[in-house]
């Protein structure tokens, strides 16, 4: 039921292309993995906000773990791309999470404050913006946060948006699961009171996926 539930999948960007007319044919949406911190001129490698507006692509995942892990992208890049978006009207699915060792010292929402703080004045539209968390040890590991464990720490999510922002903000963004979801746990999870949704990674490449859809729709 497309009135339940907005399907946004991220290609590659090689194949973004190719099947983003099929996406939409089926009511869902293309979005790109990553965005650039530069506007357009010579960045060899890189594609911008104004790439995805002459496109037609609406959304854009910023701050993937991995992106931070592997590529050493700090908070106030990820806050340069947001602010890109935010001016192009691009929707973004932001993404925030802590290593294990983060969550094993008791620093799990120091971690999630730390990179929202970072974003904060630069939102100007909450209606483009989506919040995923996603720690990063349960991506991709077969682990997964317990419906309990994602429940506590996206509650602290809002509550800090609450202060932060203002409670109609904390109230009505969509904030993400994101960390080893498959169909197999996806409903215990998603009846949780903030979990939205989720950012799904391996189990998207599955045929499966449609029950994750499905279930998150009923």
């Amino acid at each position: 039921d497309n009135s339940k539930v907005d399907v946004v999948i991220c290609p590659t960007a090689l194949h973004l292309p190719v099947v983003k007319a099929d996406l939409e044919a089926m009511g869902m949406q293309a979005c790109t993995q990553n965005i650039s911190a530069t506007g357009m001129g010579a960045f060899t490698g890189e594609w911008n906000v104004e790439h995805l507006k002459d496109m037609e692509i609406a959304w854009t995942l910023i701050g993937h773990s991995e992106c931070h892990v592997k590529y050493g992208e700090t908070d106030e890049v990820t806050a340069t791309k947001l602010e890109l978006c935010e001016k192009a009207g691009i929707k973004v699915i932001f993404c925030i999470g802590e290593s294990l060792e983060e969550r094993e010292s008791g620093k799990t929402d120091e971690v999630n404050k730390r990179q929202l703080t970072a974003v904060l004045p630069k939102i100007t539209n909450w209606d483009d913006i989506v919040i995923a968390y996603e720690p990063v040890w349960a991506i991709g590991t077969g682990k997964v946060a317990t419906p309990d464990q994602a429940q506590e720490t996206q509650a602290a999510i809002r509550e800090f948006l609450k202060t932060a922002v203002s409670e109609e903000v904390a109230d009505n963004v969509r904030v993400q699961y994101g960390g080893s979801v498959t169909p197999e746990n996806c409903a215990e999870l998603i009846a949780k009171p903030d979990i939205d949704g989720f950012l799904v990674g391996g189990a998207s490449l599955k045929a499966s996926f449609m029950d994750i859809i499905c279930t998150v729709g009923a």
